[in-house]
């Protein structure tokens, strides 16, 4: 689906920490939310509790630790702000683990929905029945997904048109599978004993691009994958 500056992209995050958010919408969120070119909802999901207490999760089927959030508060939710554009992504430590390629897809959707899960964890029939997708951020364990709901937000936002001037997103780091930015320096050009590298300041665009070109790096985790799949080192 295409997003363009006459259809804002719409980004709303469900979550039982709402204030977690509170100071979320600062620097560049702030800066599209003004030019009109994200809506970000955080709601409750309380909002949808089973009772006046407010009860969102219940004991497991078949024992064991902690609570899992209910199946009928998630798809109440859903019921009430999914749309014919919406894509809904479930934030789990079981999912796909996002890269920028997928980045790069989820900002040119139109309406994303972010279940930031917690607890110990969802019903699964949340994942079977009621998301599109299931993204982790790394293999790592988080306390929810307000977090990684922020990745993903970060991430997404700044490649909407007009946010970030073009150049700012042309080159970076995981454009490519893997690749990161070359090093950059500024001002002053000499600090105790650290110099600049004379080539950046030369003039010469040629030299310059072709040192870039060469001091662009892999990241680790691309490294890895890689030399496993050519038969390389463990």
């Amino acid at each position: 689906m295409e997003t363009s500056k006459d259809y804002p992209l719409r980004i709303d995050i469900l979550t039982l920490f709402p204030n977690m958010f509170s100071s979320f919408d600062e620097s560049m969120i702030l800066a599209a939310k003004k030019k009109g070119l994200v809506e970000i909802n955080i709601y409750d999901l309380r909002k949808w509790a089973i009772d006046k207490r407010g009860s969102v999760d219940d004991r497991t089927y078949g024992g064991g630790k902690g609570m899992i959030i209910r199946v009928d508060v998630i798809d109440r939710a859903l019921e009430e702000i999914r749309t014919k554009n919406s894509k809904v992504i479930l934030l789990d430590a079981g999912g796909k683990k996002l890269n920028q390629q997928r980045v790069v897809s989820l900002s040119k959707e139109r309406h994303l929905i972010l279940i930031a899960g917690h607890y110990e964890g969802v019903d699964h029939r949340v994942h079977e029945q009621l998301v599109d997708e299931i993204i982790s951020i790394g293999d790592y364990v988080l306390t929810g997904g307000e977090i990684p709901a922020m990745v993903i937000t970060d991430a997404v936002v700044r490649l909407i048109p007009g946010v970030l001037e073009g150049e700012a997103t042309g080159i970076e780091s995981h454009s490519e599978p893997g690749v990161l930015e070359y090093p950059q320096y500024t001002r002053p050009e000499k600090y105790k004993r650290w110099k600049v590298p004379e080539v950046l300041l030369s003039g010469n665009h040629k030299e310059i691009e072709k040192w870039r070109k060469e001091h662009m790096s892999r990241s680790e985790d691309y490294r890895d994958t890689n030399n496993k799949a050519d038969g390389g080192d463990d």
